[in-house]
This record gives C-alpha cells, sequence and structure tokens, in this order.
C-alpha cells in the first residue's frame, strides 16, 4: 500500500477534472489528477471525439452518394467497417497528445495517474483504488462523468449502450434505437448512413423533444425520408429477449403487446453520475433526488472541502460547461473564493444528419417573459444550400420587441452546429438584431441564413427599414 499527498486531488480526467487539475496546478497547489481509466475522459475517449469522427465518414458516405449528381462518376461506396474503427483510434489519439491539455497539465505540475481504476472513499480526505493506492489531499475535486442510463426491465443486459454500438466489429444489418435525445439521434443517423436498417422509438410525442417543435420535425422527416422508421409514443417496454435476429424487444401501446427485432438494440434513455463506486457517505457527499452530486453555486458539495463539477452534477452535461465549472471549481477549492459558473448562453448542437442547433431561449421561454418575435427562413432560399444540395433546414429566430437584441436561436441543416455559433455571440454581446443583419456575412456560406433571418426580423420590427446592403441572401 502506497499514500500520495497533495493539497488538491481531482478525481475523473474528463472535460472538468482536466481543467480542475490545470487551474488548481497554475494557481500553485500541489496537485493529483487520477482517473479510472485513459486521460481526456468519456469526451476524448468514448463521447464526441469518436462519435464526430463516426459521423465524418457518415457524411462522406452521403457526399459519395452525391457526386453523380455533379457528374462525377465512382462506383457505390463501400464501408470497411474495421478501417473507419482503426481511423476512429488514430484520431482519439491524436487529441489526446495534441488537444485535450496534457503537456499543460504536465508543465503544471500535475501529478498524473491514469488508467489506475476507479477509486473509493475512505474517509473525507482519503481515496483508495482497487490495488491498495490511497490518495489524500485537503482539497478534493470529483469529476468522474455520467454512465448511461439503464432501464429497470427483464433482458436489458441483451442491449447495448451507445459505447457498445461504437465499438462493434461491422455496421449491424438491423438495429433499433431506444430513446431519440441527441445521443439516441446520432446513433440512429450515423448507422442508417452505414447502411443499417433502423428504427427509432421514442416514448414522448415526439423525438429530439428538447428542440422547438419544428426543429423535431424537420429532422424526424428527413430521417424517414432517409430511411428510418420513427414510431413516437410508441407504449412501454415491458422486456427485451434473445431472438434468432439477435434481440426482441417486445413493448404494450394501447393495451396491446407488440414485437420489435433487430440485430442490436442500443438503448440510449438518458445520462446518470458515474458515483456507484465512490462510496460518497464516507465522505459526507450528499446527491440529490436524481442521483448526481449535489453541488452550491461554487461548485462546493455538502462536504465543505470537497468540490464537483462537469456531468457528475447534472447540470447542462456538454463539455464547455463542464470546463467551465472545473476551472471555477478548482479556483474556488485554493483561494477559497466563491466564484459562479456562469451559464449565460449555451449552444447545443449534435451532429446528425441534417444537424440540428440552439441557443438562447426558446418560443414559449421567450413569450413567458418577453414580448417576443418569431422568423423563420428555410435553408432552400439560401444560395449555399441550394449550391450543395442540400436544402432541408429552417432557422428560427427570438427577438426582443422592445429593445430588438437576439434572444434564441434555432436551426435544422447542413453546418447547423457551427452556425449556432455566430447566434452565441451575438447572443451573449447583447446584439440587436439590426446590427445583426447588417454583419457582412460571406457570401456564399451557410451562415446566410442567419443573416437573411436576421434581415426578415429587423424588417418586421420596423416595415420602413431599407434592406440591410449586407444581407446577400436576402432575395
Amino acid at each position: 500500500m502506497s499514500l500520495l499527498a497533495s493539497e488538491v486531488l481531482v478525481v475523473g480526467a474528463g472535460p472538468a477534472g482536466t481543467l480542475a487539475a490545470l487551474r488548481a496546478g497554475d494557481l500553485g497547489a500541489r496537485t493529483t489528477l487520477v482517473t479510472a481509466g485513459p486521460f481526456g475522459g468519456m469526451a476524448a475517449n468514448d463521447g464526441p471525439v469518436p462519435v464526430r469522427t463516426l459521423a465524418h465518414a457518415a457524411r462522406l458516405m452521403r457526399e459519395a452518394r452525391q457526386l453523380a449528381q455533379y457528374g462525377v462518376e465512382v462506383g457505390a461506396p463501400r464501408l470497411d467497417y474495421s478501417r473507419l474503427l482503426a481511423r476512429v483510434d488514430e484520431v482519439v489519439g491524436r487529441v489526446g497528445e495534441r488537444a485535450a491539455l496534457l503537456d499543460q497539465i504536465r508543465a503544471a505540475g500535475v501529478a498524473l495517474h491514469a488508467d489506475a481504476g476507479a477509486v473509493r472513499f475512505l474517509d473525507p480526505h482519503t481515496l483508495e483504488n482497487a490495488d491498495g493506492q490511497r490518495f489524500e489531499a485537503g482539497k478534493i475535486i470529483l469529476c468522474t462523468g455520467g454512465v448511461s442510463r439503464r432501464l429497470p426491465v427483464p433482458g436489458i443486459d441483451l442491449t447495448s449502450t451507445h459505447s457498445d454500438a461504437w465499438s462493434l466489429t461491422a455496421a449491424p444489418q438491423s438495429l433499433i434505437v431506444v430513446g431519440s435525445g441527441a445521443t439516441g439521434a446520432q446513433v440512429a443517423s450515423v448507422f442508417n448512413a452505414f447502411g443499417s436498417h433502423v428504427e427509432l422509438f421514442e416514448a414522448g410525442e415526439r423525438i429530439l423533444r428538447t428542440e422547438e417543435p419544428e426543429v423535431s420535425a424537420c429532422v424526424a422527416a428527413a430521417f424517414r425520408n432517409a430511411g428510418i422508421a420513427i414510431h413516437e409514443a410508441f407504449g412501454m417496454i415491458e422486456a427485451f429477449e434473445a431472438a434468432p435476429s439477435g434481440v426482441r424487444m417486445i413493448y404494450v401501446k394501447d393495451g396491446q403487446r407488440r414485437r420489435a427485432e433487430a440485430a442490436v438494440v442500443v438503448v440510449a434513455v438518458g445520462w446518470a453520475a458515474d458515483t456507484a463506486a465512490l462510496n460518497l457517505p464516507a465522505a459526507g457527499v450528499e446527491t440529490n433526488d436524481r442521483g448526481f452530486i449535489r453541488v452550491d453555486a461554487a461548485q462546493r458539495t455538502t462536504a465543505p472541502h470537497i468540490y464537483a463539477a462537469g456531468d457528475v452534477v447534472g447540470v447542462r452535461m456538454l463539455a464547455p460547461q463542464a470546463l467551465q465549472s472545473g476551472f471555477v471549481a478548482a479556483t474556488n477549492a485554493v483561494t477559497g473564493a466563491s466564484e459562479r459558473a456562469e451559464h449565460l448562453v449555451n449552444p447545443i448542437g449534435s451532429f446528425t444528419d441534417p444537424e440540428y442547433a440552439q441557443v438562447g431561449l426558446g418560443e414559449d421561454a421567450a413569450r413567458a417573459a418577453h414580448d417576443a418575435l418569431v422568423v423563420t427562413a428555410g435553408f432552400d432560399a439560401v444560395t449555399r444550400a441550394i449550391i450543395d444540395g442540400r436544402e432541408t433546414g429552417l432557422c428560427k429566430l427570438v427577438v426582443d420587441r422592445a429593445d430588438h437584441r437576439l434572444l434564441g436561436c434555432h436551426l435544422v441543416g447542413e453546418r447547423a452546429v457551427e452556425v449556432a455559433q455566430i447566434a452565441a455571440v451575438a447572443i451573449a454581446a447583447g446584439m440587436r438584431i439590426d446590427d445583426l443583419a447588417r454583419l457582412p456575412i460571406s457570401y456564399p456560406t451557410y451562415a446566410g441564413v442567419l443573416g437573411r433571418a436576421a434581415a426578415m426580423a429587423a424588417r418586421a420590427l420596423n416595415p420602413d427599414l431599407a434592406p440591410p446592403p449586407f444581407a446577400a441572401d436576402l432575395r
């Protein structure tokens, strides 16, 4: 048994933990970073990085099928899944080496213990892993992230998580995806592009229910046109069982028992805090009714010397927000301050086909607090979308009639996630829609849809306003 003592111990090396350790080290604290798996956590090794790599392959498959439309004659694209997985591994490795702050962590003097296995509290200041190695610190920051939520139904062990889906040895002939949030929609979209027959099951009334209804409807229509079978309000799952083709899902709707079968079933019904191994009661750390670690505005847990950040606290479970909360947690742990992780602007997007994204207020929330104007521009009138043959999509803007500020932006269509970042900057800057409409956006680009929608809103607020000179896509 060995004991490693430090001033600050960070548990977990995803975005929150990495930045927490870097910040603590930069502030001069003797810092240790311990992680159960490889450096980079879920984001680099099992989340956005590998997922986006597969989504890029799906995009290439789609674009290859467009070649004949532009006079380029080649054979039909064929996916070599093993080579794709090798590329995923290569990308994950390069990101870990170059983009995941590893060099900065080392330069800050942080002692890194990767692949250490799970650790558990022995007392409020000491944690131990399965090998008997102990880590002790005056201040502790928990950044252990999350895990896929499992349904409490018989046969759930026959199903897969999104992680299992990414590590398949071949694209399955058929695939059932249960849950149509960001993860489920991405799994469905990617494997549909790879040639799998995909069925997407959603318990709610519509897929992507956290998005605006127009966005949800547009994505659903595009999915159906691409051959994905969507089952909304499908009922309740009774059980999963083995079937000759793979897995059978038994569910009940309107009192009738129904069945669906596929080679692989992926369940993507939410995210839970990864705290099962930590033995939190030994440290006096409490969780909330959703099972996430309870923290105050300063990221402090119910144990005054222990902080938590990232997905493990269950607030805006996205990498940029995890980075910010990790930075704040470390600042407060080392300095004793009570800084807050402000999340005023939170762009969210997913790399499905088509992409969708949002930032700021939705229409209902905006109307509850503002006299709101809502305008919608279609991608089918955007020059770049016409050029590329990618006319499916829309841009919905929510604007305050009183001061003309942009309150929200909701997109679906090609490069929607990138376009949303411009809207995020405009919202953060308190930009008036009139000024956004006059922003000279390069032509022809997908960002033109934002300029077009902004010009529509500006003219609706002031009908006497001359057409904005720079809104090249306002025809």
